[in-house]
């Protein structure tokens, strides 16, 4: 695949855009993991950023490498916005979960 983005100049395109939608999909994710499970969904991401760094060093093919790298710095900058998510929800901006057991 990397093969056929490099020979039409279209690997850096597809990175970015794909990045760009790491980023997209991590938005609403972060709102809804904070709505369901609170602060303790840190831990997730923590795990899910250390399991795609280790994901795109062990990967030879430069195109999945940034990917991985995308979704690294996706999940560990999750874990800020937990934490901002969570005083926009104090604020009122976004609507508390009353089911929730545990803050």
């Amino acid at each position: 695949m990397t093969a056929f983005l490099e020979q039409y100049h279209l690997l850096g395109l597809t990175v970015g855009f794909v990045v760009f939608l790491c980023i997209g999909v991590f938005h609403p994710l972060v709102i809804k993991a904070e709505y369901y499970c609170g602060q303790r969904i840190i831990w997730a991401f923590l795990a899910a950023g250390i399991l795609f760094a280790a994901c795109s060093l062990l990967t030879d093919d430069f195109f999945a490498s940034v990917v991985f790298g995308g979704l690294t710095a996706s999940s560990f900058w999750s874990i800020g916005e937990i934490k901002k998510q969570k005083k926009r929800v104090e604020k009122g901006w976004f609507p508390n979960n009353p089911n929730r057991k545990h803050p």
